[in-house]
This record gives C-alpha cells, structure tokens and sequence, in this order.
C-alpha cells in the first residue's frame, strides 16, 4: 500500500489530544488484516453497512404505530446522537471515528416497540434462559455474534465498550473513563446477563465512550419532548420555568446549552463534565419526561397487548424449533444462512429471542397477525 496514502489515512493520531483514543490502540477479539482504513473508521462501515443498522428505520424511538411522519424513529435519535458527539469530540480534540462508530451502533439491540418491548422481552428471557436482556447488551451481541451469518463483525473493543455502557437513562455530573483489558470487558459483557444491576454499573474504558453517553441524553430529551408536543400529549407551556430558563424551550436550544455546558466544563480534561446547575436541570427535566411523556405514550391496554403479542410470537416459533419445522420464516428469514458455531453453541430460546429482537416494528407486527391466523 502507497505509503502517503496510509499517513494520509492515519493522520488523526499526530493531532488529537493527550486524553484522546488514539487508532493505533484499537484492540480487536480476533486478529485480521489491516486495509487502507484504520481501525475504527473500518468499524463505522461494517456498523453502517449491516443488517441490523438497516431495521433502525422501522423502530419505535418513543411513540410506535403514529401516522406522522415528522415523528423520530431509531434511525432519527441515533444520527442525532453521533452528530452531538463528533460535535464535542471535534471540540475537546477526541477521536471521532471512535465516537462515530460507537453512536452509530449503539442503539443496534432495541427491539420492537422500543423499551417497552424491551421490559416484555426480558421478562421472557428470564423465564426461559434465567438471563436478563438489554438492548445495549444485545447490540454488543449483534455485533459480536448475529451479525455475518452468526460470524460476528469483529468490532473493536473500544467501540463494543462504548456501546455496552453507553445507556443514557443514567445520567451522571461527571464521567470518567475506566481502563479495562479485553478479559475484563467481556467479563462485564457476560455479568449483564446474570446480575440484574451490571448495567448500573458500567463505565466506558474511552472518553469517547463517555462522550456518546452524553450524547445519547442530549439526543433524546429534548428531541422527545418536541414528538410529544406533535403528537398532542404535552404543550411547550407544560414545561416548568425553572428548566427552561436553564436549558431553554427547543430541542435546538437544549442541544445547544448542554453541548456548550459540556465542552467549557471538559476541555483539557481526563473526564466529561457537566456544571451543576445544566446537570440538575437534566435530571428535571428527565423525570418531567417520563411523569408526562414515557408513561404516557402507551396506554394500559397497549401494553397488554404488546405482553400477549412477545409471547404469542415467542412462543409459536419456538414451537416451531422443537418440531424442526424448516419451513417457518424463523429458519427461512433468520436462521438458514447463520453459521454451525451459532446453530450449535445457541439455545433454542436465544435463537428465538435473538430473532425477535431483530424485529422491525412493522415485521414483529405481521409475524403475529401470521402467528394467530396459525392457530
């Protein structure tokens, strides 16, 4: 390979700052070839190029089954979350092909219905694996062993960090980075599955990690309140004055004070920050959120009928699986090109979850209309 060409390509390690990732210390769980790419830059384009990030563009961001398409989907929130990162990655001198691929997959993992198909879905997954399910755990699967036929993609362990503990539902004042070998990541990796608070506990082993779990709140909570506002469930004047007058009343404006807020309050410095004053007016207006948005957005009765749909769906197709019916769409859609190392070392219950999972809104739906016409 042309030797300009590849200083040209790694030009970023000479000029990001002192706290920054830089490219050559991507570590990967398998070795490979390298190409004209560095390492996270090649990351972003198998997030981007795969299946999974595809079905982002028919996934419940907050409101499913709405008839207006100025609504946020999953691909809406997660391209507003890698832009409010680059845009402080670029200001504190960070890496932001590192930030880019984790914002890019970190959203990969939801299912159907957003978060609460999420909670019915782990209520499954506890009743028949005895493991917890999360969607930032879950796309860290994807990645890791769906995707590529069940080969997974081979993505850095700094993006597989980011995405595993980026949840932003934990809002914190300040983040710092927690340095972590390859053993301990995937030990965190799997204690997910087994200890109902591993999550609470997670911490990124980058600055940009911490960077994206940032952005993932400034990305949905003001985003969230303007959907609500179109969808009629709040008004703008709902929102108390003593948020507002710290944050401001638009998504724009909010984005704006926490980017600013979050820049002046790190630079030069080992951690993120976020001043006191912006911090509790985040946690405010988080709780407004889920008091008029969150448990609002879906009635009694729709939460019931997405409880009976999971497990009408799960149920048929493990049926299905245990009979070794090869003509269901679960091994003609999902399991007819997966390797031998999936097929064989995968229950049959996380094959059936890992397919629901991967669900669009509007396939989960047919597939349970199909499902009940079945019976």
């Amino acid at each position: 390979m042309n030797e300009e060409i590849m200083k040209n390509m790694d030009k970023m390690d000479k000029y990001i700052g002192k706290y920054a990732t830089k490219n050559s210390d991507a570590v990967r769980l398998e070795n490979e070839e390298k190409d004209i790419r560095t390492s996270f830059f090649r990351d972003i384009d198998r997030i981007i190029y795969s299946l999974s990030y595809t079905r982002y563009l028919d996934k419940t961001q907050v409101f499913s089954n709405i008839q207006n398409d100025h609504i946020s989907r999953r691909m809406t929130h997660v391209q507003m979350v890698s832009k409010i990162a680059r845009t402080i990655g670029r200001a504190l001198n960070m890496n932001e092909d590192l930030i880019e691929a984790i914002a890019l997959g970190h959203d990969l993992g939801h299912v159907p219905f957003g978060h609460p198909g999420e909670t019915v879905l782990n209520r499954i997954s506890l009743e028949y694996t005895g493991r917890y399910f999360n969607h930032n755990v879950h796309s860290v699967r994807i990645l890791k062993d769906i995707e590529n036929h069940g080969k997974g993609e081979n993505i850095t362990l700094q993006v597989l960090d980011g995405i595993l503990c980026h949840n932003g539902e934990f809002v914190s004042s300040e983040y710092y980075p927690e340095n972590k070998t390859k053993e301990e990541f995937l030990k965190s990796y799997e204690n997910c599955y087994t200890e109902s608070n591993a999550i609470k506990k997670l911490h990124p082993m980058t600055l940009e990690g911490c960077i994206v779990r940032i952005s993932d709140v400034i990305g949905y909570i003001g985003r969230d309140i303007e959907d609500a506002i179109r969808v009629g469930i709040i008004n703008v004047s709902d929102l108390p004055s003593s948020i507002t007058e710290v944050l401001g009343t638009s998504n724009r404006e909010i984005i704006n004070t926490i980017i600013l807020d979050v820049i002046s309050n790190s630079l030069n410095q080992p951690y993120i920050k976020m001043s006191n004053k912006v911090y509790q007016a985040i946690k405010d207006l988080k709780q407004f959120n889920y008091e008029n948005i969150y448990y609002k957005a879906n009635s009694k009765a729709t939460l019931e009928k997405y409880e009976t749909m999971y497990r009408t769906v799960f149920r048929y197709y493990l049926n299905d699986l245990k009979n070794k019916n090869n003509k269901s769409a679960i091994y003609q859609v999902f399991l007819g090109d997966m390797c031998d190392n999936y097929l064989i070392n995968t229950s049959d219950e996380q094959k059936v979850i890992d397919f629901i999972a991967g669900m669009t809104d509007d396939y989960f739906t047919r597939t349970y209309n199909e499902c009940i016409k079945d019976k």
